[in-house]
């Protein structure tokens, strides 16, 4: 039906910068909130940020002024410009998308594998 792929993940040193993307496909009417969240061995996976299908974004409060989420809906895309990266940032990252199909009350809720994400010190 759906899928999600996140890219974009890898490497960094701490106070650099690092872009994820999540693209989507299959067959579905809209898409409308997209968010990325993250998530360690042993811990609960948590916000990191949420847009709306018209564009209105939420952040976890921590983050704000560090990760900007966007997304180009031609391309059913999100992405995830991460800046002054620490190593408290290491985490697998994973996107998950809100989606509309043909009909009423006809939605569901789809995530990506993950992508890895490593900020050395």
């Amino acid at each position: 039906q759906v899928q999600l792929v996140e890219s974009g993940g890898g490497l960094v040193q701490a106070g650099g910068s690092l872009r994820l993307s999540c693209a989507a496909s299959g067959s579905f009417s809209r898409i409308n909130a997209m968010g990325w969240y993250r998530q360690a061995p042993g811990n609960k996976r948590e916000l990191v940020a949420t847009i709306g299908g018209v564009g209105s974004t939420n952040y976890a409060d921590s983050l704000k002024g560090r990760f900007t989420i966007s997304r180009d809906n031609a391309k059913n895309t999100v992405y995830l410009q991460m800046n002054s990266l620490k190593p408290e940032d290491t985490d697998v990252y994973y996107c998950n998308a809100d989606v509309s199909f043909w009909g009423p009350r006809a939605t569901a809720t789809y995530w990506g594998q993950g992508t890895q994400v490593t900020v050395s010190s």
